[in-house]
């Protein structure tokens, strides 16, 4: 939206200028130069002489090229092909993974591990981090972490070195994710995840994929725990996914107490006794106020330590019944131990369990999501998946890059048959966009990166550039043929006068987003992913496009032929309008 907004006023403002200020400029600053450009001495001269021949040289081969048209339309049907096939095999994501100087490590140990344990394992990791050299400082917590609080978690927040210090990219915020997960796979009491964060942090606590595994069946929190554990068993034996762990608290031991509640009612125990005697005893309940030298205390009740320790112990509790007496918890209660959840979850209305991960080296995140897919397909019946976090954004975005692609060519098409009103001249600018988006994809595929949001984002950029440069040529090639020259003519001519503004204009875009294209530093991925894209684009919109345009206005031209009367009654028109101003001088001069 920020891109779009910047594009959108920088353009009404150009708009401005150029129907306000610049038709004042023009008559303020050129100047008839009699000078042959060609005859100018130093580096210009030598620069508009070589121009003046590769233009010569241009002309002859859009000459030939115009001869052979059936050929040069199979080589672009062959380029929409191969634009097509980069479509489909480039790697898709949502965002490019930022180093925002930060890492995150969480730790995570067998359920009932003491703090003591937990700190052991903390120690160590921060003794790995202050031992890399791009770390600058890295600090502990026992007893919290993104999956929840307890003695068994923790976690490790890791400052990196000012981007000044970490040029190399095995000083990147990934490349130290990286040493840090083969250091962190040696042990063996606990399991800890190094993590990027993402780059919008309101969408996550991590980057890389986020699912929540539902039980949409109602089979049980032990068949969607068995599903997770059969789930993460075969994630880390796929060579596309790294670091897939559970988002959550594992299943502890704990006492089951059940009621016999008719045995209760018999003895005329009711269930609120009951639950407000647990309560009270092992969690506390306040009672009232007191005043103790003159300020206020509150009063809570609840069962001293030595008295709530162990399973036994409730039969050293009583519950008063309906007739006042003591009836003991042994008489209509029993215990035993069993493995349960601390933290149940639900995500949309489903028993869940979050699961995160992320792409091995060299994989994007949408390569990592369709793994993880094919995995989840074979769980049993009645066990489902929801993507949620910069995941589920990545599945939106994805889902409405075709109609946006589509709208915006709409758009181009519709203008430009307003332009010239005609249904045919849009056809041939349209059909240079293939051209533009081809080299988006290549050079994002060359420099490893992926079909993200910043890409689309580049693409519909093409889509305007690649029209702006075939109107160039059409727009001149359609007034030559107006004005009486044979198409062919027409079109060669536009080609030679156009050609210096079409390659001066691509190289001032080029020139003024380069920086994106070589930015290092935050906030650098998003930027090499926009800058490569429409570097790439502008470039082959550039390069091929040139040769393509006056052959798709050949072309079109030949297939819709205007008609000669209409020709004609331009031309008349035209002399009608130049007998009017010569009529309208001869009054004003007599």
């Amino acid at each position: 939206r920020q891109f779009s907004i910047t594009l959108v006023s920088a353009m009404a403002l150009s708009v401005v200028v150029a129907l306000i200020l610049t038709p004042a400029l023009c008559a303020t600053l050129l100047k008839i130069e009699d000078v042959d450009h060609g005859e100018k001495k130093g580096f210009f001269g030598w620069f508009n002489r070589n121009f003046d021949r590769a233009s010569s040289a241009y002309r002859n081969a859009v000459q030939k090229i115009l001869g052979q048209s059936a050929r040069y339309m199979a080589v672009f049907a062959v380029i929409v092909g191969v634009m097509v096939l980069l479509f489909t095999r480039i790697p898709t994501s949502f965002l490019p993974d930022e180093d925002q100087g930060i890492l995150f490590t969480i730790v995570q140990l067998p359920p009932g591990a003491t703090e003591e344990r937990t700190n052991v394992v903390l120690d160590q990791i921060a003794d790995h981090f202050k031992k890399d050299p791009a770390v600058e400082s890295a600090f502990t917590v026992s007893g919290f972490s993104f999956s929840g609080p307890g003695q068994n978690a923790g976690m490790a927040f890791v400052r990196l070195k000012d981007f000044k210090e970490r040029h190399k990219p095995d000083l990147k915020a990934p490349a130290v994710a990286g040493r840090a997960m083969g250091a962190f796979s040696q042990f063996r009491d606990a399991m800890a995840f190094a993590i990027v964060p993402p780059a919008v942090t309101e969408l996550g606590n991590s980057s890389g994929f986020d699912l929540q595994l539902q039980d949409v069946g109602g089979l049980g929190h032990t068949a969607l725990l068995n599903a997770r554990n059969q789930v993460l068993g075969m994630a880390s034996q796929n060579p596309g996914l790294m670091g897939v762990r559970p988002n959550g608290m594992e299943d502890t031991p704990e006492l089951k107490l059940e009621i016999d509640q008719a045995a209760a009612g018999a003895m005329g125990v009711s269930l609120s006794d009951i639950n407000a005697t647990l309560s009270s005893a092992m969690g506390g309940a306040y009672v009232n106020d007191f005043i103790d030298r003159n300020r206020v205390k509150k009063v809570f009740v609840q069962a001293d330590a030595p008295f709530r320790m162990k399973p036994e112990d409730l039969s050293q509790w009583y519950v008063r019944n309906d007739k006042g007496q003591m009836v003991p918890f042994t008489a209509f209660a029993t215990s035993h131990w069993e493995y349960g959840s601390p933290r149940l979850e639900r995500y949309n209305g489903a028993p869940s369990m979050n699961l995160q991960g992320m792409a091995a080296p060299g994989k994007s995140s949408g390569q990592a999501m369709a793994e993880m897919e094919k995995i989840i397909a074979t769980l049993p019946p009645g066990i489902s998946y929801e993507w949620t976090g910069l995941s589920l954004q990545e599945k939106q975005s994805g889902a409405e890059a075709p109609m946006l692609y589509a709208l915006s060519i709409f758009v181009v098409f519709i203008l430009l048959a307003a332009l010239y009103e005609s249904w045919s001249i849009p056809v041939a600018i349209v059909m240079v966009i293939p051209l533009g988006v081809l080299g988006a994809l290549l050079a994002t595929m060359i420099r490893g990166l992926s079909n993200d949001i910043y890409l689309q984002v580049a693409l519909l950029t093409i889509i305007g550039l690649s029209s702006k440069n075939a109107i160039l040529i059409v727009e001149f090639a359609k007034h030559n043929h107006e004005n009486g020259m044979s198409l062919i003519d027409a079109t060669l001519e536009a080609v030679r006068v156009r050609l210096r503004p079409i390659i001066m204009t691509s190289l001032a875009f080029t020139f003024g987003i380069s920086p994106l294209f070589f930015a290092n530093g935050a906030g650098s991925g998003s930027q090499n992913a926009i800058g490569t894209g429409l570097i790439g684009g502008i470039a082959s919109a550039t390069l091929l496009a040139i040769f393509f345009i006056p052959l798709f206005f050949v072309i079109i031209e030949k297939m819709f032929k205007a008609d000669e009367k209409h020709l004609q009654k331009l031309a008349l028109q035209r002399e009608a309008m130049a007998l009017l101003d010569q009529s309208d001088t001869d009054r004003k001069g007599h």
